[in-house]
């Protein structure tokens, strides 16, 4: 690979050199070219001669910080009657003040936001009393058979505040890798026009900049490395991160060359021949990388971003500031743009089918209709700053507000196969955030569209919205609302089990079935005064919603039930449809009550128990429909032999049971094993070999 990639390198180098040798960086670009040669033609005699050792310099492994914190969590549980505080607390405390300085680079990092790094030094300091309160429930216990109820209390918090601390970090990393490969050209592009134009003191600033940007993209791929498990894609993302390191300084003195004879087609040439080579090595980087971070943590960060810059973008247009609406409108389109180039490349992992249509469709419209409309906008508004023409900010704002919600849809598409972990904690506090921003944008440009700034309560000060009154309920409406929302849950266990059996690819019934309950889930949290849910219309467009979805599955499952014969499943296949009609109807009729709230002598009395119990039981009604319709769509697809002919071959849909989850073919060493006691096993008592053969004779 080395000899492919450097032949013609070597070509357009020794070129150059030889018809301009007075120039110390032609000599420079040579002798590199031809070094990296010799290397590979000296490893290839080595191997074929098997005088290669090892696996080569470059180090693999998990990175350190994560081995760390993995290391820490599995330390921290220790038998109660062995611990020793004089030994045990200095340990855990350096291991855990290790943790935090690595912890501390990454928040240090010029690329950190500020409202991440006061999130990483607040968890450092959580996870620190933590493990001080564990380590006083350690002493408290030292010495007992069985730990108490607090120390275990505290083991799990101590397991809560870790994972929150790597989370933060994860989400660190990526925001700099979100912002560091974002306009990797650029700094390329100057040195390049600087060069063609023979300006050779531009060339030296611009070769600055192109230094401190690959030292950038070094520095990110190292702190991805350090908070990733994957041990072969860490090693993937070192080697390139090497080759960027090395090909750096060759790329500068190409410019160098082609600045001093700007004329010379062999210097065009050679630089064209380190412009492709660079763009390749930090694609090749940018994958690497992208296989080492997850995509579900790339789009939580990047809707997050493109959050932060449309508010940007909206308030630099207010204030007439052309020079900041340019930039951030670009930065818009390069995230957007990276944003569908990550989620299709994540979509080949996948079988084709209705998910990966979906999210494929939401990418196709991001990039090809969203994103044309946000840079028409865009340019209207840079003409209209230049010749002091009115700009219609409401239309910007709503072609600005188009992009995070197309990103949004992105996100909401990729996650709908993520089952149980849609509603995880992670996702929370980014929906939280998203909030935050939206008013953001909301106050940044005053005349945006009316209806998000709805105030469902404009007499009653210090609430704005249906899920603020639902925070405030009654404590005992609230333990009545737990107990609807507990039941509601038993029957999304249920959902689960039966649906998380099928393969959602190729099966739109189990498709349309998990989106169903999503929004199901975000309608019970809102009765809670959580989630995504604010206003009363937003859970009646949630209702709106599940009835939408309930008429795909009507369709769908009326289709298996005219291919199924007469029989007793296909009646009961169209009775659960008729139950799932009704509830969706009763969801339309519950999602429009709203909670009422007096102020009565300054205090607020607020009600709404037998409008969220309605919502939680209609829910928990239809959840249970849904279970039953695709029992009786599997059993009215695949046990009776269709009565129309040809379908046997093309069914409506394909029900595939889905894989397994991956398992090691070797078990691994479990560590506690490999920590015990070596002891002498019993010796093999050696058995006469005649012996053995008479008795196989006699068998």
């Amino acid at each position: 690979a080395v000899l492919k990639k450097h032949t013609m390198m070597l070509l357009t180098a020794s070129k150059v050199y030889v018809k301009h040798p007075e120039i110390a960086a032609a000599k420079e670009n040579r002798d590199y070219i031809l070094r990296q040669v010799c290397e590979a033609v000296n490893t290839i005699r080595e191997v074929a001669q098997g005088k290669v050792e090892g696996g080569g310099p470059l180090e693999g492994g998990q990175g350190e910080l994560a081995a760390a914190l993995d290391d820490f969590d599995d330390r921290v549980i220790m038998n109660c009657m062995t611990y020793e505080d004089s030994k045990m607390r200095p340990d855990l405390e350096a291991r855990l003040e290790s943790i935090i300085s690595g912890a501390a680079l990454i928040a240090d990092s010029s690329c950190t936001r500020d409202e991440r790094r006061e999130k990483i030094v607040a968890e450092c300091n959580s996870v620190r009393q933590a493990l001080q309160d564990l380590l006083n429930e350690y002493m408290d216990n030292a010495g007992n058979h069985t730990p108490s109820d607090k120390l275990n209390v505290a083991i799990d918090t101590m397991g809560m505040k870790t994972n929150d601390l790597r989370r933060q970090l994860r989400k660190a990393v990526v925001d700099h890798v979100a912002d560091s490969f974002l306009d990797s050209w650029v700094p390329l592009d100057l040195l390049i026009s600087a060069a063609s134009a023979g300006n050779e003191r531009k060339v030296e600033e611009y070769a600055a900049m192109f230094t401190d940007h690959a030292g950038k993209l070094v520095e990110v791929a190292n702190l991805a490395c350090s908070m990733s498990t994957n041990e072969e894609g860490v090693k993937m993302v070192r080697c390139a991160a090497q080759q960027i390191q090395q090909l750096c300084p060759q790329v500068i003195n190409a410019a160098r060359v082609l600045a001093s004879r700007p004329k010379s087609k062999v210097a065009q040439e050679n630089m064209q021949m380190f412009k492709d080579a660079w763009g390749n090595q930090v694609q090749l980087l940018t994958d690497a990388v992208d296989d080492i971070v997850t995509v579900d943590d790339f789009l939580s960060v990047s809707e997050n971003h493109i959050l932060e810059d449309v508010t940007r973008c909206c308030q630099a247009l207010q204030e007439k500031d052309a020079e900041t609406l340019d930039r951030v409108a670009a930065s818009i389109q390069g995230r957007s743009n990276r944003i569908g180039d990550v989620v299709t490349s994540e979509m080949d992992n996948y079988e084709p089918g209705f998910y990966t249509e979906k999210v494929l469709s939401a990418v196709r419209v991001l990039k090809g209709d969203i994103l044309p409309n946000f840079s028409t906008k865009v340019n209207d508004a840079m003409r209209g700053l230049e010749t002091s023409v009115p700009v219609d900010e409401n239309e910007f704002v709503d072609a600005s507000r188009l992009v995070y919600d197309g990103v949004r849809e992105v996100r909401q598409a990729v996650m709908l196969n993520r089952g149980g972990e849609i509603d995880s904690d992670d996702t929370d506090v980014e929906e939280d955030r998203s909030d935050a921003g939206t008013t953001i944008l909301t106050d940044a440009v005053s005349s945006r569209r009316a209806d998000m700034n709805i105030d469902e309560y404009p007499e009653i000060h210090g609430i704005s919205n249906a899920r603020e009154a639902m925070k405030i309920l009654p404590v005992e409406e609230k333990i009545k609302i737990e107990e609807q929302v507990a039941e509601f849950k038993s029957e999304r266990q249920k959902f689960v089990n039966e649906v998380s059996k099928w393969d959602d690819n190729g099966n739109d019934v189990i498709f349309l079935a998990k989106h169903m309950c999503m929004i199901m889930m975000e309608m019970t949290d809102f009765t809670r005064g959580k989630g995504r849910l604010k206003t009363t219309l937003d859970v009646i467009d949630a209702a709106q919603k599940i009835s939408e979805a309930g008429t795909k599955l009507d369709k769908l499952a009326r289709k298996i039930a005219d291919n199924c014969p007469e029989s007793s499943t296909k009646k009961d296949l169209v009775a659960y449809l008729q139950r799932i009609a009704l509830y969706c109807q009763q969801l339309n009729i519950t999602s429009k009550v709203k909670a009422d709230v007096q102020n009565v002598s300054g205090e607020l009395i607020v009600s709404g128990l037998d409008s969220a119990t309605s919502l939680i039981l209609a829910a928990k009604n239809l959840m249970n429909a849904v279970v039953l319709t695709v029992k009786a769509s599997y059993v009215a697809s695949t046990k009776y032999k269709s009565k129309v002919a040809g379908t046997e071959n093309n069914p409506v849909v394909v029900w595939k049971m889905k894989a397994p989850e991956k398992k090691p073919l070797v078990r691994r060493e479990n560590p506690d094993e490999a920590k015990a006691k070596v002891r002498r096993g019993s010796q093999k008592k050696q058995t006469n070999p005649l012996k053995v053969l008479s008795d196989f004779d006699q068998i």
